[in-house]
């Protein structure tokens, strides 16, 4: 098994995405969300591309599945955190459609992903 195997995935590439826009969108924060929001929504987009790594690297299927659901988990909750920046005024609706548009991407990825890991009779499709 390749160790950075990770990173020729499309999901892993995807995720590098939101981290960045998340990243870059957080520029636009007042500065009393610093540590609040703004830390929450680093955490949360880095332990995306973070689950994938540690997933993909595991032995066993079920360990791998789990570390893609963990994933997916962090990815609904910057979609979440998004949307509340939003009417908070914190980012502009434009913000948070170019967000949900890398963000329903990167669940069918995650999906496709996930289904690699799961027999079919016990396959979850992650739902937007």
């Amino acid at each position: 098994m390749e160790v950075f195997g990770y990173r020729k995935l499309i999901a892993y590439q995807k995720a590098k995405e939101i981290v960045k826009n998340t990243y870059k969108a957080l520029k636009k924060f007042p500065s009393e969300e610093r540590y609040a929001m703004c830390d929450q929504l680093r955490r949360a987009s880095v332990s995306i591309t973070s689950n994938i790594a540690e997933g993909v690297n595991r032995y066993s299927v079920k360990d791998k599945a789990h570390f893609i659901e963990m994933a997916f988990g962090s990815l609904m909750e910057v979609s979440s955190q998004f949307e509340i920046a939003e009417e908070l005024g914190h980012i502009t609706t434009e913000d948070r459609l170019s967000m949900d548009e890398l963000v329903k991407e990167e669940a069918r990825l995650l999906s496709g992903l996930q289904k690699t890991y799961k027999p079919s009779t016990d396959s979850i499709e992650f739902k937007l």
